[in-house]
């Protein structure tokens, strides 16, 4: 003490001492909580949905569907193309795609290619009910097994959830075919203006879709953006 003096400390003293430092770290742990991710909305920059960060889990395998591509593309330079568009109209939306080896501890997978296929905003695809090959192109995978493709929010159609087809190639040889799913409320914001407007947002829930009614868990893209100036998408994707 700086009276030199000693001190006597009670029972109390040390109880009520013990009892703060208790507090203090309960406090601490509650506070290093992550928050909670906003909801979706019509005008302003949001992130929803996702697996949790760092998950290390293999990607649920689903159908090609009724709509792969059927001219041979993967075997053709002209559509290993970032930007897939083709002058369709729609909110633009960027997927940020990463293939990982879960069993090599998620390490990134480069060189893989991926393919990614969708339909419009009227919720045609190309080569089937339209003509051309918009909102389709593939990808090499970079050192980090990252690639990107710059396309637009896919519409819906009776019956499917809103949704884009990714198949994963590894020297040549299909090792995922899976899909990426959508949170909902992003699927309503994005419905409810633009070219998407006149057929409104009375799509497929998540839950009743035939493909993702056993769960999103791990197809389950995080969006970052907002209606009117656009998404980004990012999903692992484990093989």
């Amino acid at each position: 003490m700086h009276d030199h003096k000693q001190k006597r400390i009670s029972r109390r003293d040390i109880l009520g001492a013990l009892t703060a430092a208790g507090a203090a770290a309960v406090a601490g742990a509650c506070g290093s909580s992550s928050p909670t991710s906003p909801t979706a909305s019509g005008g302003t920059t949001t992130t929803t949905g996702g697996t949790t960060s760092g998950a290390c889990v293999v990607s649920n395998s689903e159908t090609e569907g009724p709509y792969p591509d059927r001219t041979g593309m993967i075997n053709n330079a002209a559509f290993y193309r970032q930007d897939i568009t083709e002058g369709k109209a729609g909110t633009p939306l960027t997927l940020d795609l990463t293939v990982v080896s879960v069993g090599s501890g998620c390490a990134a997978v480069a060189n893989a290619t991926i393919e990614v296929w969708q339909c419009d905003a009227a919720g045609a695809y190309s080569e089937y009910s339209a003509p051309g090959t918009f909102l389709r192109g593939l990808q090499k995978t970079d050192a980090s097994g990252k690639a990107a493709f710059n396309t637009i929010y896919p519409g819906w159609y009776t019956g499917r959830a809103p949704h884009v087809h990714l198949e994963v190639f590894v020297n040549g040889s299909s090792v995922k075919t899976t899909q990426m799913a959508f949170p909902e409320a992003v699927s309503t914001a994005v419905y409810s203006q633009g070219v998407y407007a006149s057929r409104g947002a009375t799509f497929t829930r998540n839950s009743t879709d035939n493909v993702f009614s056993d769960g999103t868990t791990n197809e389950m893209a995080t969006l970052t953006g907002s209606p009117s100036a656009g998404y980004t998408a990012t999903l692992q994707i484990g093989i």
